[in-house]
């Protein structure tokens, strides 16, 4: 039977498994402690090192290209613009990983994992970053650069490197630095022969929402809402297309659409200080669903669910408790009368665990996104597991919906997830019991009011928006002006519900105020020269101990 016929009641039944998995994903996973989420400083251990925390995991059918899969994985949360001079390296210690299970299994039958290289010639002579204008990515006034290897393995086998020295789009230092930053990001977007396309470096975070959910979930009467906390911040992501022959078991993506899909981070164990590390290594950021490890697991387990494997959830009772009986649903009442829904909530974990399906004999009469619906799949091997998941034969939408399956729109959010996908209100409604009822509790229906991202989304490869040069604290909204030639230009939808805008550029004033800045990094290197003559001289002084 197909997925339209199985999910002919779109806002009866599909909505409520679309919820099931939104919640349940939410709210679930956690294997022994050590050291799937839109994961922003979710964790103690991870909040301290920025560098390897996975934020979000994006995964849908290319747009452009029907029978190719993309992922987006990014990291390293709140990236401020004007975050020099260092600004945002790929951890060089590190291995980022997107992990792909086609069997169900909750292990991983693809992976995909990049190590990254740092080129650093800025030595004793500056402190700048770039001591010119780039305007590519060999310009040799570009003094800080990175470079990637990515290896691949499939079905267990020994990894065979695909990339060596791939180049990584810089960090977007201004409009001095930078005139034409759009051209950067066009190069370092290659193609590989049969197919693959990469891109890493800067972009705009394409989260949207409003996190001030931590203030007692949104100020106590909902007056908290409307603020896109992420608006102009930047993350650094990894975007991977591949042919569904690649992902799909046994290579068929008409008889085994069904993926799951998490990224991981692993650092030495060991990590000395002045550089260098010893020891194996281990796992220290996981990411599947959104919001996972962030708003639902309780502070005592997030570091541990960072390292954890998704064949290890469901065996934890607390988290499983976590479930059935969800903490949000029970604040919410708290604070604003609204009824939580009456625990155990077996269609989160039902969901969650499984994916949607009728072969796990839950109560979710729908087969959309679990691996229990490949035809090749043996149910006896199946483990339940948080990640998420995407059936590669949903066609595109050519109206997409923010609200996703929820609002009838089968190719989105929980099955994978689109950049313009509105996870935030999709799940808070899956937590107040619109999985149940198949309908939006009026109450919360206008969610946190932060409905698009700040910027629009591009419709070719990488998809994601330039990343922001302007600062967040510029009293302004913090994004970047549109190019001159594209000011005059709304963004136009394409077909998979991105927005095609492309160019880049500053006005005049903006420009003028860089001038300043660099003049004023004039006069901060003759101040610099002052105080190390300063320091010579007084080396020659008798030192005095105390």
């Amino acid at each position: 039977m197909s997925i339209r016929t199985r999910l002919s009641t779109r806002r009866g039944a599909a909505a409520l498994a679309a919820m099931a998995v939104l919640g349940g994903a939410g709210l679930y996973g956690l294997g022994p402690s050590g050291a799937v989420a839109s994961s922003h400083r979710e964790a103690p251990l991870i909040a301290a090192d920025p560098a390897v925390d996975n934020t979000d995991l994006y995964a849908f059918v290319s747009p452009d290209r029907p029978d190719y899969v993309t992922f987006v994985a990014n990291w390293i949360p709140f990236e401020e613009p004007n975050g020099g001079p260092n600004f945002y390296p790929f951890a060089t210690d590190a291995t980022y990983n997107i992990n792909v299970d086609s069997d169900g299994d909750a292990k991983a039958d693809a992976v995909f994992r990049w190590k990254f290289k740092t080129t650093d010639k800025r030595g004793t002579k500056t402190f700048l970053y770039n001591n010119g204008p780039v305007t590519s990515l060999n310009d040799e006034n570009l003094l800080v650069r990175q470079t990637y290897t990515l290896e691949s393995s499939f079905n267990g086998k020994p990894f065979k490197t695909r990339v060596t020295d791939g180049p990584v789009a810089p960090s977007r230092v201004g409009p001095a630095s930078m005139p034409d930053y759009a051209k950067l990001r066009d190069q370092a977007a290659i193609q590989l022969p049969g197919g693959w396309k990469i891109f890493a470096g800067q972009a705009d975070d394409p989260f949207f929402l409003d996190l001030r959910v931590f203030d007692l979930l949104y100020g106590g009467d909902l007056s908290e809402t409307g603020q896109d906390t992420l608006a102009g911040y930047n993350v650094n992501t990894i975007v991977l297309q591949v042919p569904f022959k690649d992902v799909a078991l046994n290579g068929d993506a008409k008889r085994n659409p069904n993926i799951g899909v998490w990224t991981t981070t692993d650092r030495p164990r060991v990590r000395l200080a002045g550089g260098g590390s010893t020891g194996d290594r281990v796992q220290v950021s996981r990411l599947g669903n959104p919001l996972v490890n962030e708003v639902v697991v309780p502070a005592a387990l997030k570091d541990a669910f960072n390292a954890s494997r998704p064949d290890q959830d469901g065996k934890n009772p607390t988290i499983v408790k976590r479930v059935t009986n969800p903490e949000v649903p029970q604040l919410i009442e708290q604070i604003y009368g609204i009824p939580a829904p009456k625990a155990p909530r077996n269609d989160l974990v039902e969901i969650f665990l499984t994916g949607i399906t009728t072969k796990a004999g839950g109560p979710i009469k729908a087969d959309l996104n679990s691996q229990l619906n490949n035809k090749d799949v043996n149910p006896k091997r199946f483990v339940p597991s948080e990640m998420l998941r995407l059936n590669l034969t949903v066609p595109v939408t050519a109206e997409p919906n923010r609200l996703g399956v929820l609002a009838g729109d089968l190719q989105g959010f929980p099955n994978g997830r689109r950049l313009t996908d509105d996870v935030v209100d999709i799940e808070v409604q899956a937590l107040e019991g619109a999985a149940q009822t198949g309908k939006i509790v009026d109450a919360l229906a206008a969610g946190d009011k932060v409905d698009a991202n700040d910027q629009a989304f591009s419709g070719k490869f990488p998809y994601l928006a330039l990343p922001n040069g302007v600062g967040v604290n510029t009293g302004g909204d913090g994004v970047a002006p549109a190019a001159a030639d594209d000011s005059s230009k709304g963004p136009e939808l394409t077909p998979a519900g991105f927005a095609s805008r492309d160019g880049d550029g500053m006005p005049a004033t903006i420009a003028a105020a860089a001038v300043g800045v660099a003049a004023s990094a004039g006069l901060a290197l003759l101040i610099l020269a002052w105080l190390w003559r300063r320091r010579v001289r007084m080396a020659d002084q008798p030192t005095q101990r105390y």
